[in-house]
């Protein structure tokens, strides 16, 4: 089974193109920064995947994606080779978005552009308080004062 899963943000507007077929089929390439769970050895800790959407994946990126929004993927991988300017075969991988939607809403997205996402890649603290004045953490979440149940979750 080829499948893929991904919660990122986009790191660019998504660069639209259109098929030569009629009717045309909207091409969507952009690239989404997925936060990795612990830093590496040499300091990375995002990994970056380029994504293609076809069809109506592509109309609802060209009209509702934008440089950091914040998605959910879910699509296949599909690899390949090219041959360079040095005439060297490079291999490539892309994900084929099957599914996608947004993983925030538009206010917090807006929010989160404005800063979070920046010092998410900076390592800078995030930690603030949002326009309710509920603190929220370097990944969106609002800490839970007084609950006195367990959670139903860990």
């Amino acid at each position: 089974m080829n499948k893929i899963i991904l919660i990122g943000r986009l790191t660019a507007d998504p660069e639209i193109s259109y098929s030569q077929k009629e009717p045309p089929v909207t091409i969507a390439r952009y690239s989404i920064a997925v936060d990795k769970r612990q830093k590496r050895d040499d300091g990375i800790k995002v990994d970056y995947f380029r994504l293609v959407a076809l069809g109506r994946a592509g109309e609802f990126a060209e009209k509702y994606l934008r440089k950091g929004t914040k998605i959910a993927v879910i699509g296949h991988v599909q690899t390949g080779r090219y041959i360079n300017r040095d005439g060297v075969k490079m291999p490539f991988f892309e994900v084929f978005v099957e599914e996608q939607e947004f993983a925030e809403s538009k206010k917090a997205s807006e929010t989160a552009t404005s800063g979070v996402s920046q010092s998410l890649y900076t390592g800078q603290d995030t930690d603030r308080q949002n326009n309710n004045g509920y603190t929220v953490d370097q990944n969106g979440f609002m800490a839970l004062i007084g609950y006195d149940e367990d959670l139903p979750f860990n």
